[in-house]
């Protein structure tokens, strides 16, 4: 049987046979530069000197004409007549023939054209004007140059050309050549070349799983669901806060199904050039459709699935992104067939895409992703701890899932690998529970800067403004638990109290106002205490500040306002040009926060006055220690009351 020559042979890509067409113009272009070159040599002048010129050329009047050539080099033409002169012969008759060589016969350098020709005159002075020698002017190259100046621009255009038509008749194409701007970009990973990564590599994500799982059992075995009469999905759109693991799943699909994957970026589609991302949308399903049954992945997909009409004032009409889309929504779900071509798309703003394509027909299932919880944590640490040299104290996944609330799998990887460079960077053969723990804070809060210069004023100051947030948030009980609290410089900020949030559904009008009040708690302290007030509040004052517009006009938590909510889900109310409600409205809402945010900051202050011999004590703690834990603060205000 004949193999196929563009197959791989050993695991080896085969060798192109270079076409014996070649071999052909290849020696015809030698034979014509050694016959140019032959002709050079057989015909190449004689050098002589000056003296040698004038005293056996022109003193016997042999010479017939003269021509200079680039204002350089004078050829000398000897007359024909002279040919059997014993001295003329060899240069006329160089091969001992009766044909006469025609010439030049013997070429002279003249250093400038002005004192050649004054060194002829002289030479010719009392000659008639007829038997003075002919002097002409001419300018030439070498045969070769001449050759290369009109063979190389054909050899120029000629590869060019075979650049373009490859490129454009190859079966992937290069989609930055004049005629691949319309080509997909996809990457198509082939059965053999699939991911590695398997749904064994996914933690925490265990519902969002089962739901791809089923896409992936029906590319293996459909006679399951056909015979009931079920259809395969077209689409499955996967949304989620970032880091989440859309794009992981993603690739546990592909490593999981052993069918084509083409995978690529939703900006892949918008170029400069307009119709070239409805040229690429239509080239990537027909690369798909030959391929099938397989998977097209498309990561970030609101880049090029963004709601139509939206931005119609901005953008116009005929927008190319919206051209896109609209090719894109005839290919999902059009008059065309695709059976066995599943879309695969991720995204962290579904809220933006159009609902014509997240309809049944054309994404089928939406899977929902979330921010783990302790026990998908937990999981999570496990799959990352593996690779991880570990030693020490013993480190349970449970133990740093409960240390990370709120934490994406991308932040819990993240740590993982800070804990490693922190052991590393003490010269460690082991990871310990302490590099983890240092791994978080760096994560959460920045590196430290033990080193960044502070005067004893602003460190007292740090000092109060941080004992103040940690006295409130003790005495408050639907504050978050606090951990511990430093005055040891990290990233932007000069000090931080560390807590635990409890993983919360729901939170009261009553938690809202508590947190506010622990927020104000640094800023109160230095009121109290210094009698002014300092820019280090900046943070808690915008943190506040939003919560307080939350409770507002968002929750409907505010009596004068009603049990009214202005938040917008399906756009972005805060970047709005218009608000959705009126002016009065609008400064009723303003008055309502200010209200808000004073009462909350009248009882921290009434709070931290009760007990400013605790704050004058934590403070002191906090000066002499740098950081004061959890234990420090029960010996200094007791347990806490939950």
């Amino acid at each position: 049987m004949q193999q196929d020559n563009g197959r791989k042979e050993n695991g080896k890509a085969p060798r192109r046979k270079f076409r014996a067409g070649w071999w052909y113009v290849a020696a015809a272009l030698v034979a014509m530069l050694l016959y140019f070159l032959k002709d050079y040599r057989s015909s190449s002048p004689r050098p002589i000197i000056w003296n040698d010129f004038e005293k056996n050329i022109l003193a016997r009047h042999a010479a017939d004409s003269i021509d200079v050539i680039n204002g350089e080099v004078a050829e000398v033409y000897i007359k024909n007549e002279l040919a059997d002169d014993p001295f003329f012969r060899p240069v006329m008759k160089p091969r001992g023939g009766q044909r006469i060589n025609a010439g030049p016969h013997y070429s002279l350098a003249i250093g400038s054209v002005e004192s050649f020709e004054r060194k002829l005159d002289d030479a010719q002075k009392g000659l008639a004007p007829e038997n003075k020698i002919k002097l002409g002017y001419s300018k030439s190259t070498h045969p070769f140059i001449n050759l290369i100046s009109w063979l190389l621009p054909l050899a120029l255009l000629f590869f060019l050309w075979r650049q373009l038509t490859k490129s454009y008749g190859s079966p992937g194409g290069d989609s930055m050549s004049p005629f691949g701007f319309g080509r997909s970009t996809a990457t198509l990973q082939k059965k053999e070349d699939t991911s590695n990564v398997t749904f064994n590599d996914v933690a925490g994500l265990e519902e969002a799983k089962q739901e791809v799982k089923e896409i992936v059992d029906f590319l293996k075995a459909p006679d399951i669901y056909t015979s009931l009469g079920a259809k395969i999905p077209r689409g499955v759109i996967i949304v989620g806060p970032p880091g989440t693991g859309k794009t992981l799943l993603a690739k546990a699909v592909a490593g999981e199904a052993r069918v084509p994957f083409f995978s690529l970026s939703g900006s892949e589609f918008v170029e400069m050039f307009v119709g070239v991302g409805a040229s690429r949308v239509r080239d990537l399903f027909r690369r798909a459709k030959e391929e099938a049954p397989c998977i097209i992945f498309i990561d970030e997909i609101d880049a090029v699935g963004r709601s139509r009409g939206k931005n119609a004032f901005f953008s116009g009409a005929n927008d190319e992104r919206e051209s896109t889309l609209n090719q894109l929504l005839t290919e999902m779900d059009g008059f065309g067939t695709n059976s066995g071509v599943i879309v695969l798309a991720a995204t962290n703003r579904a809220d933006m895409l159009d609902p014509a394509l997240l309809r049944p027909g054309r994404f089928d299932r939406h899977i929902y992703l979330e921010l783990p919880d302790i026990t998908e944590r937990a999981a999570i640490f496990k799959v990352h701890l593996k690779p991880l040299k570990l030693g020490g104290e013993m480190i349970e996944p449970s133990f740093l899932a409960a240390q990370t609330p709120g934490f994406s799998g991308a932040d819990i990887a993240n740590i993982c690998n800070e804990a490693a460079l922190f052991a590393a960077r003490r010269k460690s053969s082991i990871v310990e529970k302490r590099d983890f723990l240092d791994a978080i804070d760096r994560v959460v809060a920045g590196l430290e800067k033990k080193n960044k210069i502070i005067s004893p004023e602003e460190k007292k100051r740090v000092a109060y403004h941080e004992a103040g947030h940690a006295i409130v948030s003790w005495l408050l009980r639907r504050v978050d638990p606090l951990v511990k609290v430093s005055i040891i410089p990290r990233g932007k900020s000069l000090g931080a109290a560390w807590y635990l949030p409890e993983e919360r559904q729901l939170r009261t009008a009553e938690t809202f106002t508590e947190n506010m009040c622990a927020a104000l708690g640094g800023r109160a302290a230095e009121e109290i205490v210094f009698g002014e007030v300092s820019s280090g509040a900046l943070d808690d004052l915008e943190k506040v500040t939003k919560e307080a517009y939350r409770m507002v006009a968002y929750y409907g938590f505010d009596r004068k306002i009603g049990p009214i909510s202005f938040y917008d889900s399906a756009s972005s109310t805060e970047n709005a040009f218009q608000k959705p409600y009126s002016e009065d409205t609008g400064r009723m809402i303003d008055e309502e926060v200010r209200k808000v945010t004073g009462d909350a900051y009248q009882r921290t202050t009434s709070i931290l006055q009760q007990h400013r011999p605790e704050l004058d004590a934590l403070a002191k703690q906090l000066l002499e220690k740098e950081t004061v834990y959890k234990e420090d603060l029960e010996l200094l205000l007791g347990r806490r009351v939950l």
